[in-house]
């Protein structure tokens, strides 16, 4: 289990979903500075920004506990990988979830402000990106390994 590879692309996939629910995800500069990060929704951006950052929050700590047990399943190959494939949906979802969140802000303070509008993305949009490289590293390391497998059994 822990000897292979797709282990610690695993690993890393979860410390980066983690650590995105604690960081920045986007910021904002109007007449003050804003910060959208999870659980830290505005209530006055509205209905839409509150449940995709709702779901955003709920989403990064879910695909870190699936990437966690993917780990756990190295005996059983094509769950494994049925559920790296779930962790790429689970990315994109919480990754557009995040940026619509982003977007339905910029929208209530373009709209509430007088002044110039600044925005940009945070270190938990930036820690995010690498999530489905890491999965994909580790489908091809749960396909290297079926492909030995089937080797082993056919000697």
């Amino acid at each position: 289990m822990l000897a292979r590879i797709q282990t610690l692309y695993l690993v890393i996939a979860a410390l980066l979903a983690c650590s995105s629910s604690f960081l920045p995800f986007w910021h904002f500069t109007a007449e003050e500075s804003i910060v959208l990060s999870d659980f830290a929704p505005v209530a006055e951006a509205g209905l839409i920004h509150t449940t995709t950052l709702y779901l955003s929050s709920i989403l990064s700590p879910l695909s870190a506990l699936l990437s966690i047990a993917a780990i756990f399943f190295y005996s059983n190959r094509r769950l494994q990988s049925t559920m790296i494939i779930a962790l790429i949906l689970l990315f994109l979802l919480d990754l557009l979830s995040g940026l619509a969140a982003a977007h339905f802000m910029n929208e209530w303070l373009q709209n509430t402000s007088s002044s110039t509008l600044e925005h940009a993305p945070g270190a938990g949009f930036f820690v995010l990106i690498p999530e489905p490289l890491l999965f994909w590293l580790a489908m091809k390391g749960i396909q290297k390994d079926e492909k030995i497998a089937t080797a082993y059994k056919r000697l």
